[in-house]
């Protein structure tokens, strides 16, 4: 179909569109939802209370058998854990990106963006960018949370460092729920999705006890999950300890479903129906 078959709004928003503009659409959406949010409070309470109920339950239910396990007690096990649950939030926060690109979907804000001249990755790259801040937001009430059962912080650079990988590989992991939140039919759905990714990954990894007594097979996972290697390159800054290995694998995770799944995401947005 030519451009002069198309209404003024659609044509102009097929025109390329230069990526001073792509910016300024960015942050204007990204202004949109924390105005949303603001109106709407209860939409945190995940990033509140997901790091609250975690670090309690895991401290004060498994940490004394874990702990000694780990040659100590409950005091061992809250050193270990911690960096474990900072992985854990950008994988929590990421599915909540899906759901909440659905119910747009579903309420018919997206066919209001896509019918305005503006850039359509901003919209995709504003959802991120605001589910990075609640991210860190719920990284910030970990930290608090993990000091007040008696965290010791052993190196301030190392906790920045792993906040930032964590940025990185959960900005990777939203692409995938990113798409999800496209081509599922309702948010029930991306839901039900996510937690059959999420849960395998999270308890098929050393986030929340070591991988040692787990059978063979299952170790073989766990050394190639990239939930292990994010928690493991956490603690090695964090803790000290060699991170390398862990790195490398992290990085190469992220990278990997950042220039597969970003495409995909924004072609299911541009041509979804």
């Amino acid at each position: 179909m030519s451009s002069a078959t198309l209404s003024p709004a659609a044509a102009k928003a097929d025109t390329p569109i230069p990526l001073r503009a792509h910016l300024r659409h960015t942050g204007a959406l990204v202004r949109r939802n924390l105005l949303w949010i603001r109106q709407d409070p209860e939409s945190m309470f995940d990033a509140i209370l997901f790091p609250v109920i975690f670090t309690l339950l895991f401290v004060y239910v498994f940490g004394g058998s874990i702990g000694q396990s780990l040659g100590g007690g409950q005091d061992q096990y809250i050193q270990y854990v911690i960096p474990g649950l900072m992985a854990m939030m950008g994988m929590n926060m990421a599915q909540g990106v899906g759901t909440g690109f659905n119910q747009d979907f579903n309420s018919g804000v997206m066919d209001r963006f896509r019918s305005l001249p503006i850039g359509r990755g901003s919209v995709l790259f504003a959802k991120i960018a605001v589910e990075l801040m609640r991210m860190l937001f719920a990284t910030a009430v970990l930290m608090v949370v993990a000091l007040l059962v008696g965290y010791d912080i052993n190196s301030w650079a190392g906790l920045l460092a792993s906040v930032g990988l964590s940025v990185v590989f959960g900005s990777a992991l939203m692409w995938v729920f990113l798409t999800l939140g496209v081509v599922m039919k309702n948010a029930q759905s991306v839901q039900a999705m996510g937690f059959l990714v999420l849960m395998p990954l999270q308890f098929g990894s050393s986030i929340f006890a070591p991988t040692d007594s787990m059978p063979g097979w299952l170790q073989a996972f766990t050394d190639y999950n990239p939930l292990s290697s994010l928690a493991d390159t956490a603690r090695g800054l964090m803790e000290g300890g060699p991170i390398a290995h862990d790195l490398w694998v992290t990085l190469i995770w992220s990278v990997g479903l950042t220039a597969v799944m970003a495409p995909v995401a924004i072609h299911k947005f541009r041509t979804k129906s």
